[in-house]
């Protein structure tokens, strides 16, 4: 990472909504980006979120700061905003493993799994899949779903955890190395904040108890924070994410449902759109029991969902950009007279 020696080199530890938190290494400051940035930021991705590493200023006994820039990310956590609108939020930057807990309660979801690993995975990060609540079932219930995940995700760690009993908290903590960053992916309710309190060893962040009647947790985690160990690991604990809108998805789908296109190439028909065609190897898979068919449609249903929202981003940041040249204008104008 080359050192700009106009600007130190910090972190982004968090992000709040008209200012930040940095660290050099050595305590936390508040900042705030620089009237160039401002300017001349022409998305979302433009902006510094958690983990990013970023040029700044530090003024008055490194008690404020200023940013400048935001260096290249290695990989990246991003969605599509909630809601209607068709535009980019990005959750975290620059982060080695992503563990994806699902509680193997009734909340467990293999087609909400399926959409975690295709976000991950677009992003370039490492996935682990952790288990939680598996002092909730049987052993013999925990290894069919295990199966299930392997059979989507073979090259996949898959690790089963008790917040309660303390199964495999050790474990987790083993993979924490020092100098690497890693964040808590999941639905609200599933353990994440918890887990984290059982791996800092106090109950530094608040937890609230899952409903009992739809299993539905409540957002404790209400914004994403770099959290540094002992041992120097980095670890970031995200909001429940209700909504797993995707833009741009390619590589992570790709990647997430590889033996999809494998088949794909073995179709009789360049052009088979794996609907009827004779000779379709999709089609023949599903019907062989060798695809299941939900996987299958739950792929198909994000690939349609992101060229949606990929056409209605293009859409919007062309009226984005269009409504800024006439502000431009304006303002150039307005000076001139």
């Amino acid at each position: 990472m080359t050192k700009n020696t106009n600007h130190d080199l910090a972190r982004v530890v968090s992000v709040h909504k008209d200012s930040f938190v940095v660290t050099k290494g050595i305590g936390e400051v508040f900042a705030e980006l620089s009237g160039h940035m401002l300017y001349t930021a022409s998305s979302s991705l433009d902006m510094p979120t958690t983990g990013d590493w970023v040029y700044a200023d530090f003024f008055d006994d490194n008690t404020h700061a200023i940013i400048h820039e935001v260096l290249p990310r290695t990989t990246f956590l991003k969605r599509k905003s909630a809601g209607k609108i068709a535009d980019i939020q990005l959750i975290a930057a620059n982060i080695d493993v992503a563990f994806i807990i699902q509680s193997v309660d009734f909340n467990f979801n293999l087609r909400r799994l399926e959409r975690y690993l295709v976000m991950v995975n677009q992003g370039g990060i490492t996935p682990i899949i952790l288990l939680s609540k598996c002092d909730l079932i049987s052993s013999e219930k925990l290894e069919e779903i295990k199966t299930n995940i392997l059979n989507i995700a073979p090259q996949t760690s898959v690790l089963a955890f008790s917040n309660v009993s303390g199964e495999n908290i050790d474990t987790i903590k083993n993979l924490l190395l020092p100098e690497q960053t890693y964040c808590l992916l999941g639905s609200s309710g599933v353990g994440k904040t918890t887990l984290l309190n059982s791996i800092l060893g106090s109950d530094e962040f608040e937890t609230q108890s899952v409903s009992k009647k739809d299993s539905k947790g409540r957002h404790t985690t209400t914004s994403r924070e770099l959290i540094q160990l002992e041992n120097g690991a980095l670890i970031i604990d995200t909001p429940g994410m209700r909504e797993l809108g995707n833009l741009s998805i390619d590589t992570g789908l790709e990647e997430t449902f590889a033996e999809i296109l494998e088949l794909a190439r073995h179709c009789k028909f360049g052009n088979c759109s794996h609907t009827n065609e004779k000779g379709c190897a999709i089609l023949s898979a599903i019907e062989e029991g060798e695809l299941a068919e939900q996987r299958y449609k739950n792929y198909i249903k994000m690939k349609k969902e992101s060229a949606f929202n990929d056409m209605s981003y293009s859409e919007k940041r062309q009226k984005d950009k269009a409504f800024g040249a006439l502000i431009k204008t304006t303002l150039e104008s307005k000076h001139k007279y």
